[in-house]
C-alpha cells in the first residue's frame, strides 16, 4: 500500500517541480524581452545575459553530479527528494529578492534551484525500483518520461505566459506555492531504506574509473561525443532563440518565443520515433550524415533573415517547417547512439555508465553556455550564431567516424520509452529540460 502510494504521490510531485524548473527560467528570461523591447539592452547584451541565467542550472549537474549520485545511494530516495525540493523553494525565495534588490539574486535563486534539481534528478529515477514491482520498472519509467516532457513543453510556455502578464513578484509567489506543492507531496511519501555501509570515496573511485574505461572505449567514447554534441547543440539553439525570435522573427512577446521551443521539442520527439523505425541496435553507420544534415539544417536557422528579405520564404509556417525539420534530424542522429550505448555497455556497470553520459551531456551544454556568451561578445548577431554552430557541428561531425561493433544490426532500435529505462530505473533523457 504504501509503495502505491509513493509511486502516485511520485508522480504528482515530478509534474509540478518539472513545470517550476521551466517556468522559474521562462520567468526570469522573460524579463530579458521587456528589456531588449525597451532598448535598454542590446541584441548581443540580451544573448550574453540569456546564456548566463541558463548556464546556471548547468553548473551543479557538471560539479555536483559524483556527489549527488552518491548522497542518493547513501541515503533513503524520499529524503533527496523533499531535499532536493526544499533547495528549489529556498532559491525561488532568494531569487524573489531579485524585485527589490537587483538582478544578483535573481541568479544565485535559480544556481539554488539548479543545485535542488541535481540532487532531486537521480532520486526520482533511483525511488522507482524500491517502490514499483520489478515488471513494471520500464512502465513506470516511460511515465516518468512522459511526464517530465509534459513539464517541459507546458512549464517553459506558462511561465512565459506568466512574465508576459503578471508583475514579476507574483509570479515568483505562484513559483513559490507550486515548489511549496511538491515539498509537501514528497513529504508525505512513507521513507525509502538508506544504506550505511557505502562510502564515499568508494563511489567516487568507482564513478572515475568507468568514465577512464568508457573513454578508452574507441567506439563508445565517440558514441559519447555524438550525445554530448546533441545536447550542446540543443543549449545553443534554446540560448539563441530568445534574440533570434526577437530581432530576426520580429515576435512580440515571450510566449511566441517559447513556443519556437515547442516546434523543436515536437520534431525530436518525431525524429526518434521514426530512429525506431530505420535503425536496429548498434547501426550507426548514418552517425556523421546525420550531423551533416543536422550542420545543415541549423544553417537554415541562420540563413531565415536572409531568405525572409529575398522573399524565398514567407510566414512563420516555413520557419515551424525549419524547426521541425532540426528537431527530427537530431531525433535521428540522438536515439541510435543512446541506444548503442546501453546495449554495448558493462550491464552490471550501466548506472554509472548513464552517470558518465550525463555528467558530459551537462559539460556540453555548459560549453554551449561559454560559445554563446563568447559569441554575443564578439559581436555576432542570432544568425551569425547559428551558422558558427552549424559549422561546429560539421566539424565535429567529421570525427564522429564509429568503428563497426560486435552484435549490431541484431535488434531494432527500441521505443523512446522503452530505452529510457533499464532494470535499475537509470535512464537518459531524451529531450532535456526540468529535472
Amino acid at each position: 500500500m504504501n509503495r502505491a502510494r509513493n509511486y502516485r504521490l511520485l508522480l504528482a510531485s515530478q509534474l509540478i517541480g518539472a513545470f517550476g524548473d521551466n517556468a522559474i527560467l521562462a520567468v526570469i528570461l522573460g524579463q530579458l524581452t521587456f528589456q531588449a523591447q525597451a532598448g535598454t539592452i542590446t541584441e548581443n547584451q540580451l544573448g550574453a545575459t540569456n546564456a548566463l541565467y541558463t548556464s546556471l542550472l548547468f553548473i551543479p549537474y557538471v560539479l555536483l553530479a559524483p556527489l549527488a549520485g552518491f548522497v542518493n545511494d547513501r541515503h533513503a530516495k524520499t529524503r533527496w527528494l523533499l531535499g532536493g525540493n526544499g533547495l528549489k523553494v529556498a532559491g525561488t525565495l532568494v531569487a524573489m529578492l531579485s524585485v527589490w534588490h537587483g538582478a544578483f539574486w535573481q541568479g544565485l535563486g535559480y544556481l539554488i534551484v539548479g543545485i535542488g534539481a541535481c540532487f532531486y534528478s537521480p532520486a526520482k529515477y533511483g525511488i522507482l525500483p524500491e517502490i514499483v514491482p520489478h515488471g513494471h520498472l520500464v512502465k513506470a519509467n516511460g511515465t516518468i518520461e512522459f511526464l517530465t516532457l509534459v513539464a517541459i513543453l507546458t512549464g517553459y510556455i506558462g511561465g512565459a505566459m506568466m512574465i508576459d502578464v503578471l508583475p514579476v513578484a507574483t509570479c515568483y509567489l505562484i513559483l513559490l506555492a507550486l515548489f511549496s506543492l511538491a515539498l509537501g507531496l514528497n513529504a508525505c511519501m512513507a521513507a525509502t531504506p538508506d544504506h550505511p555501509e557505502l562510502r564515499i570515496g568508494r563511489s567516487m573511485d568507482e564513478f572515475f574509473s568507468n568514465f577512464g574505461r568508457l573513454l578508452q572505449n574507441r567506439r563508445l567514447a565517440r558514441v559519447l561525443c555524438g550525445t554530448g554534441l546533441f545536447w550542446t547543440c540543443g543549449a545553443v539553439i534554446k540560448m539563441n532563440f530568445q534574440p533570434w525570435g526577437l530581432e530576426v522573427l520580429k515576435l512580440e512577446n515571450n510566449r511566441q518565443i517559447a513556443l519556437l521551443g515547442l516546434w523543436l521539442t515536437l520534431g525530436i520527439m518525431g525524429g526518434a520515433m521514426l530512429a525506431g523505425q530505420l535503425h536496429r541496435v548498434g547501426d550507426l553507420r548514418c552517425t556523421r550524415r546525420y550531423g551533416w544534415l543536422l550542420a545543415a539544417s541549423i544553417a537554415l536557422m541562420g540563413c531565415v533573415e536572409f531568405f525572409r528579405d529575398t522573399g524565398l520564404i514567407r510566414g512563420r509556417l516555413s520557419v515551424i517547417g525549419i524547426l521541425l525539420a532540426v528537431g527530427g534530424i537530431a531525433g535521428l542522429f540522438l536515439i541510435p547512439l543512446n541506444a548503442a550505448l546501453q546495449s554495448e555497455s558493462d550491464q552490471s556497470k550501466l548506472g554509472k555508465t548513464i552517470a558518465t553520459q550525463n555528467f558530459i551531456d551537462n559539460l556540453g551544454m555548459l560549453g554551449a553556455g561559454a560559445i554563446v556568451f563568447t559569441g554575443n561578445q564578439a559581436g555576432l548577431t542570432a544568425s551569425g550564431l547559428f551558422l558558427l554552430l552549424s559549422a561546429l557541428v560539421a566539424l565535429v561531425a567529421v570525427a564522429l567516424k564509429v568503428p563497426p561493433g560486435r552484435g549490431a544490426h541484431e535488434t531494432p532500435v527500441p521505443s523512446a520509452p522503452t530505452l529510457a529505462a533499464n532494470h535499475n530505473g537509470v535512464r537518459a533523457n531524451p529531450i532535456r529540460g526540468g529535472s
